[in-house]
């Protein structure tokens, strides 16, 4: 393991390249910084990508081409240990004119946000891994053409830490991964072992918080919010959750207040009853990859990010979002009324 601060660079660096994005000197920095056999882990329909080069050719450069100013802002930067191996977690949001096509979603011609949680696996002083999730249907929303049910909790351009302190470096350890770990230990026990009382969440979470999921579920604000725009359907839909450890993996770390979480997958459980997005019980079980980040104040979790691959739960359970998007497409000028893509 190296100093969080050396591995804090590298990933600085790539954000920098972002920030005044030139195709080019992006490029160049990224070679620059990456393990030639890195993988990118990207959320549906990206997958993984073997090396920088594909990244950029699959990734960022098409999101450039729809978004000529593409510029890359962050608003979380948390760098540590799991014990194993140094990550550097961030979140945040790219932003651009929406110009041409992207991923078939119709440019709007205004201003776009796009939603991320980017975890970096560092290794050598240069970047071995990164798990990925880009907030797709966000930016469907944005377009007037999400075809899938609307989102319980409240869509909007989720913020930063309400105190503006999101960057680091953070201070030394405080008790926050332990309070997060042992939050998540009560989470679990509801429902197999009782009722929500056994998650004891107001010992865990701040009577003001706030949990900022994906598009597609949406911000809760309190912990009343949280169970009926996510909790409740979440787990009635899917009661065995947390009951595969053996198939799903988990990297824990934290600096100072924040902690984070990345894992490829980190949930399994079984589709079996309806409430979920308004997906019907298909019986099936799916694997889940959720990239969070919390936020302590006073002792309590006070703001929780989530990103949810939501495509991928959809493309696992049989569902072509991506193919009904094109549907949408059909009647809107300048796309091909056969095939929904740009003519």
């Amino acid at each position: 393991m190296t100093n969080s601060g050396a591995y804090r660079d590298v990933v600085d660096r790539w954000r920098a390249a972002l920030y005044d994005f030139e195709p080019d000197a992006a490029r160049k920095t990224l070679n620059k910084i990456t393990h030639s056999d890195a993988r990118f882990r990207l959320s549906f329909p990206f997958e993984t990508l073997q090396g920088a080069d594909a990244f950029m050719e699959r990734a960022i450069l098409p999101l450039a081409q729809a978004w000529p100013d593409l510029e890359r802002r962050d608003t979380i930067v948390v760098a540590g240990s799991d014990g194993a191996e140094d990550w550097v977690g961030c979140a945040g949001h790219y932003v651009g004119t929406f110009s041409r096509p992207w991923l078939d979603i119709p440019p709007t011609g205004h201003v776009a946000n796009l939603r991320f949680h980017e975890f970096y696996r560092i290794k050598g002083g240069q970047i071995a891994e990164m798990q990925a999730l880009w907030d797709i249907p966000e930016v469907m929303m944005q377009a007037g053409a999400w075809p899938m049910s609307p989102s319980l909790g409240r869509d909007w351009c989720v913020p930063g830490p309400a105190r503006q302190d999101g960057l680091g470096p953070h201070g030394g350890n405080t008790g926050a991964k332990a309070h997060v770990l042992e939050m998540l230990e009560h989470m679990t026990r509801h429902p197999a072992q009782g009722g929500p009382e056994v998650m004891e969440m107001p010992r865990f979470w701040h009577p003001k918080m706030m949990w900022y999921g994906p598009a597609g579920i949406g911000t809760a604000r309190g912990i009343s919010g949280f169970r009926n725009w996510h909790q409740i359907p979440f787990l009635a839909a899917m009661p065995d959750r947390g009951q595969f450890p053996d198939e799903v993996t988990h990297h824990f770390f934290s600096e100072g207040d924040f902690v984070a979480v990345t894992g490829w997958p980190n949930m399994a459980q079984t589709l079996t009853h309806g409430g979920f997005l308004g997906i019907a019980p298909a019986g099936k079980k799916i694997t889940l990859r959720s990239l969070d980040f919390w936020r302590l104040e006073g002792g309590l979790i006070r703001e929780n990010w989530v990103m949810v691959d939501l495509l991928s739960i959809y493309d696992q359970l049989g569902v072509d979002v991506l193919a009904r998007l094109r549907e949408f497409n059909k009647a809107r000028p300048g796309f091909d009324p056969e095939t929904g893509r740009a003519a």
